[in-house]
Formats: C-alpha cells, structure tokens, sequence
C-alpha cells in the first residue's frame, strides 16, 4: 500500500536570494526502508517533478521500499520565486534533503537529479560537501544551458552513479566517462536511450535504486 502527500517545503532567505516555499510530494510505501530526494531537470525546458520520468522513477523507487520527496524547483509549478539559473537552486536542493532527513530520521536518505537537477545537486553537493550517495541521471556535461559541474577537487568522497543514453543530445559517453571517472562515480550507459529513456524508464529505476544504497 502507497500513500502520497502534498506538502510546501520553506526555504530560507540567503545573502543572495529571497525565501520561497516549493511545492512538494511525499510518495511512501507502506514500510519505508530508505528514503530518496528526486530533483527534475531544467524548469526552462519543461521539467517539473511531474515529468513523467520523474514520476516513472517515483513508483518504482516507492515499490523498492523507497519513501520519495519530489519537489517544484523555485518559480516552477505552485513554488514562488524565480528561476535563479542554478545559484538558489541550490538552496531548495538542501531544504529538500534537511526535511527528507527529518521526514524519517531512522532512515538512510539518497539525492538523484535528472539533468538540471543532477547538475543543481552535485553543485550543492560540492558547496555543502555532504555525503550523501548520489545518482546522476543524464547531467549535462559542458551544457551552456547549466552550471558547470564541480571538479573532482571540490566534492568530498561518497558513493556517486552516473547514468546515461548513448544517443543522448547533451552529453556524449566520452565526456560523460571521463568525468565520472574523475569523480570516481560508477557509470552505466543504457544503449538505445537518449536524454528522455523512453521506454527505459524501469532500467534508469533499477540503476537510481541500486546506486541510492550504495555504501561509501
């Protein structure tokens, strides 16, 4: 039995950015065993944490055992202010993790992001230089349309996956290997998918799963 909830996460107001409230959801299972924070790709291009991969990897985690946070990145869907170009965005990503964390504190907590969102939460990774296991799905590698990625010199150590199509439109196997190697982060290509993984969505659920469990 799954039980989903509607809730507004606060984030506070920082030297740079206002305070916004976001929309979110909790998707449970009916005994969580670990919980997973779910950051969707670039609200410029439509992404919203109901994009269906988004909401694909949601059931799929949740039938895992996965407790689920999906969130509204500030100015997308019911969450105010505006797109900050990945600097605020930051800023949510924590907000998201701290309540996943009191959500359920008895339980281990993971961080994925599709594009944008893996691009956002590896960057605050880097600035919080939290832990966490980490799952990239598809993030862009030398994108103009995100921030560039932190260097291996800025993250501290934990269990990190990258996952990519190898027809995908933003990031090719060859960058995309050398820099999940440089962060010493476990890459999984799935031939035939592209940046969306029609069809794959299942696969990508499988990975996301696997690679939130990992131990540092």
């Amino acid at each position: 039995m799954t039980h989903e909830e509607r809730t507004v996460l606060s984030v506070p107001e920082s030297e740079t950015t206002p305070a916004v409230q976001l929309e979110a959801c909790w998707d449970m299972p009916g005994e969580p065993q670990r919980v997973a924070v779910l950051c969707h790709p670039h609200p410029q291009q439509r992404g919203t944490m109901n994009a269906p991969l988004m909401v694909s990897l949601t059931d799929a985690l949740v039938a895992r055992s996965f407790a689920v946070l999906r969130f509204n990145f500030r100015g997308v869907g019911e969450s105010s202010g505006e797109h900050d170009f990945g600097h605020g965005e930051m800023d949510d990503v924590a907000t998201a993790v701290n309540a996943a964390g009191r959500g359920y504190p008895g339980l281990e907590v993971g961080i994925a992001g599709w594009s944008f969102g893996a691009a956002t939460s590896l960057r605050w990774q880097a600035q919080s230089q939290n832990q966490l296991p980490w799952v990239g799905i598809a993030p862009p590698i030398n994108s103009s349309r995100s921030l560039p990625l932190p260097g291996p010199g800025e993250l501290a150590t934990a269990p990190r996956t990258v996952i990519l199509g190898d027809r995908d439109q933003f990031a090719t196997i060859e960058d995309s290997a050398e820099y999940s190697d440089s962060i010493d982060a476990e890459l999984h290509v799935l031939k035939g998918s592209d940046h969306f993984f029609y069809f794959r969505e299942e696969k990508v659920a499988g990975l996301v799963a696997a690679g939130l469990s990992r131990q540092a």
